[in-house]
């Protein structure tokens, strides 16, 4: 299946995708809620099917739900898998979930859309998952 732009509406938020030489840019607006945090995330493993890199552009967002970070976490999981690098540039709504959720700053988060180099580059050096490590008894 090669992705095509388009865009789907899910609740309060719409997702679309728009294929470019050198990245898939995926933008959502509206407010990501529990409601619709999944459809972002079925949204996103669509188009890494076909994608060499991924940019997830949260800035049109008004509202962010934790339920949200959750859906970065399993985007960031299905690009890693692919090996597609992605960038998440976050906007003012994910920025302070963000700052609570994902102090050590481990999803690749910028923000502002990156310019793209034809190597990839800009994307850098792929970041760990993040992996729940037990406490000491």
């Amino acid at each position: 299946m090669t992705v095509t732009q388009s865009w789907q509406r899910s609740g309060s938020a719409e997702f679309s995708v728009r294929p470019g030489p050198l990245a898939t840019l995926i933008t959502a607006h509206g407010e990501l809620d529990a409601a619709n945090a999944n459809h972002l995330t079925v949204f996103v493993e669509r188009c890494v099917r076909d994608s060499s890199q991924v940019i997830v552009d949260l800035r049109s967002l008004n509202f962010f739900g934790t339920a949200g970070f959750s859906a970065l976490h399993r985007i960031n999981v299905v690009c890693s898998g692919a090996g597609v690098p992605w960038v998440l540039v976050s906007g003012r709504a994910a920025d302070r979930v963000l700052r609570i959720c994902d102090p050590d700053k481990t999803l690749p988060t910028t923000n502002s859309r990156p310019e793209f180099v034809s190597d990839g580059t800009v994307f850098g050096e792929p970041r760990a998952l993040l992996q729940l490590v037990p406490q000491p008894r």
